[in-house]
Formats: structure tokens, sequence, C-alpha cells
């Protein structure tokens, strides 16, 4: 039985009727950690060193001369406030994502707000530089990765300064991506992925390419991935005027194979191409989505 203390592993609706996305994210992160023995996020960290090895890019300043002098090769200084990760955060706001399939559910961007959140906060507590992006059919928020007091706030503005969305742009905001991350760092898109896949595993491979740790998080609605409801009831398409009206119990095996097959689709594409892929039902606790990342 799960403990009621541990916010995390309650029912993600009931935790966000808590309070603000602040509160909920760090009432989830206090579980999370309480209920690990580990550092998370291990695979993508490193333990501070005084000096590592120069990369083409370092400023030539921070070159350790006597080291040189002493073995003739090039270290460079590492000061406390560089820190072991860069992490960019991309938020998918379109109008799809202000969807849930019942009032009792949080929308699936009330879901990724909230997870994203509280994954941000773990990187930062972890001396982290941490980012976000947010975006619909265009970018609308930038947050550099950074480390410093002050950033979560920053990051948590970003995400209530973003508004419900149209269209989906997931490509431009990962192209946008790849000029703002220049050392090799952690990329996690949030998103329902309802759009081109081709286009948008095109700049998530160019990302893998550059040798970032790349996760995908596929949201998508109870209700999404199993058909049901009345004799008939007509779907209308969120970024779109079309609509159509339906039998689910008839359509119900076709719509679930089919679900099936486009997650395996892109589990199966992004595997292939080296990138984690993660589908999330909106009613899975944060903390079990927060220990899949881990």
């Amino acid at each position: 039985m799960a403990d009621v203390r541990r916010i995390d592993l309650l029912d993600p609706a009931e935790v966000a009727r808590l309070g603000g996305i602040e509160i909920v994210a760090q009432g989830v992160v206090e579980g999370f950690l309480a209920g690990i023995h580990r550092s998370p996020f291990r695979g993508f960290s490193v333990e501070f060193t005084e000096h590592r090895a120069y990369q083409p890019g370092d400023e030539p300043r921070y070159l350790d001369w006597r080291i040189l002098a002493r073995s003739d090769r090039l270290f460079v200084k590492q000061f406390e406030e560089e820190t072991n990760l860069r992490a960019m955060i991309l938020v998918d706001a379109s109008r799809s994502m202000a969807w849930h399939g019942a009032p009792t559910r949080l929308t699936k961007r009330a879901y990724a707000d909230r997870l994203a959140a509280a994954l941000a906060l773990i990187l930062l507590r972890q001396r982290d530089a941490t980012g976000l992006i947010t975006f619909d059919e265009a970018v609308r928020q930038v947050i550099p990765a950074r480390v410093k007091t002050g950033q979560w706030l920053r990051l948590v503005r970003g995400l209530l300064d973003t508004p419900d969305g149209r269209g989906t742009a997931a490509q431009t905001a990962l192209l946008h991506l790849t000029g703002l991350l220049a050392r090799r760092g952690l990329v996690v898109l949030v998103s329902d992925l309802l759009f081109d896949r081709a286009l948008a595993l095109t700049a998530l491979r160019y990302l893998r390419h550059r040798g970032h740790n790349v996760i995908v998080v596929h949201l998508m609605d109870p209700a999404e991935a199993e058909l049901s409801g009345p004799p008939e009831v007509r779907f209308r398409d969120p970024e779109s005027p079309a609509s159509v009206v339906v039998r689910p119990r008839e359509l119900a095996r076709a719509y679930a194979e089919t679900v099936a097959r486009e997650v395996a689709a892109w589990r199966a594409a992004c595997r292939r191409h080296g990138i984690a892929y993660h589908h999330v039902l909106t009613d899975l606790p944060f903390g079990m989505a927060l220990r899949l990342l881990a």
C-alpha cells in the first residue's frame, strides 16, 4: 500500500488539487527522492573535479599551464559554478495538449507542466544547468540552461506564461534547440506527439548525432488509449475544424490496434536511433513517471 505521505505516488489529479505548480512539484520531488536510495539520473551526471580535459571551444584563459608543462596535456580549470550536465526540457503547449477525456483528469498540458517542473527541480538540486523551451506552432518561451539561484522559479514562470496554443511545430522547437546546446547534454521532449513523426525524428536524430542524450515522453490521456463512451459520439480534432461521429463499441478493437501500432512505431523509431522513449498515461503518478526517466 502506498504511503499517503508520498504524494508522488498518488493520483496526479488529486495531487494537483493541493496547490499550484510550485507546491505540487516540490511535494512530488520530496516524495520521489525519499523513496530512492541512489542519486537519480546517474547515467547523465559526473562527480565534480578540479580539472577536466580540454575540449575544442574552451576558452584558452582557463588552461592550466602548469599541467601542460609537466605532462604536455591540455586541461582546463573547472570552477564550482560549472555544472555536471546541461539539460533542456521541451514542453509541447499545442492545442491538443489542452485536452482531457474526463473532467476529473488533468489535461495533458497540466500533467506535462507539473512533470517538467519536478524534473527540473531534481536536475537543479544536482547542480545540473537546466533550461526550458515551450512551443506550439511557434517557439513561445526560451529559458537558457542555468544553475544559478532563482532558475527553477524562472522555469516555472516560463511554463505559467505559456498559454495553450493551436497548431504544433515540434521540428521548429527542436531545430531552435540545436543552436542553444553547444555542449553535449540532455534533451527531454514532453509531448503527445500529434505531429509528423518523420520531421520530428529528423531533428531528434540530429541532436543524438551531436552526442546529446535524448528522452521522449509520449503523453496520452487514458481516454485516448482506449475508445469508450455512449452508443454514438462526435469526436472533434482539437487542432482543426474536422469532426466525425462514431459508435465506440464498433470501433473499439480497431482503435486499440491503431493506438498500439502508433506507440510501437514511435518506440521502434526512437530505439533505432538511440533515443529513449517512454509512453506515459496522464493517470500515472508523477513519481512513477520520474522513475522511468531516472
